[in-house]
């Protein structure tokens, strides 16, 4: 029988995108008020893998990744994509471009071994995680590279998003060697 334990607390990692410079800036203030001060931050990727989000969100979307320095537990991930939703309603409600949905904020987390995005949405390769939150597996980091499924989004296939990823998953050794794992 194996001994149950508790996780190491993991890097929390926001993904943000839009067509509207004011909401990425907007997204970056906010995240930090919500969640502490930023330790890492992608550089602006263009998001054309997919027209999935043309309707909601329109076209020339641009998308960037954000770190926190405040490590989490994994469990909190729940809560943190309740929060998200409704700062995207929020953003919504305060804002007056045309779109139904101006911005896109996706949590997740960063461990040794893989990125877990949390989505709503329900699949065969998602594990419900409680209150309406499914977790995915999105990438997991094998052997020195990131390595991708056949769910596995387009964009998070590339090697841009591997790059930072791969910034993320050494920030958080580092933050396990010098703070021994320890929640902040």
């Amino acid at each position: 029988m194996g001994e149950i334990t508790s996780p190491r607390p993991v890097l929390l990692f926001l993904g943000v995108f839009s067509r509207n410079e004011a909401a990425l800036d907007w997204s970056r203030r906010t995240a930090e008020a919500a969640w502490g001060p930023i330790a890492l931050t992608s550089k602006v990727f263009s998001f054309e893998d997919t027209t999935y989000y043309e309707k909601t969100m329109g076209t020339n979307l641009r998308k960037m990744f954000f770190a926190f320095e405040r490590l989490i537990d994994p469990p909190a991930l729940i809560d943190i994509k309740h929060t998200t939703n409704e700062l995207e309603t929020q953003f919504k409600a305060e804002c007056e471009y045309p779109e139904p949905r101006p911005v896109n904020l996706d949590p997740g987390y960063v461990t040794e071994a893989k990125l877990v995005l949390a989505t709503t949405k329900d699949r065969d390769h998602r594990l419900y995680l409680g209150r309406g939150i499914f977790g995915e597996v999105t990438v997991h980091f094998r052997r020195g590279v990131w390595v991708t499924h056949p769910w596995t989004y387009p964009d998070y296939q590339s090697a841009g998003y591997h790059e930072f990823l791969t910034e993320c998953r050494n920030y958080l050794r580092s933050r396990y060697r010098n703070d021994r794992g320890k929640l902040n």
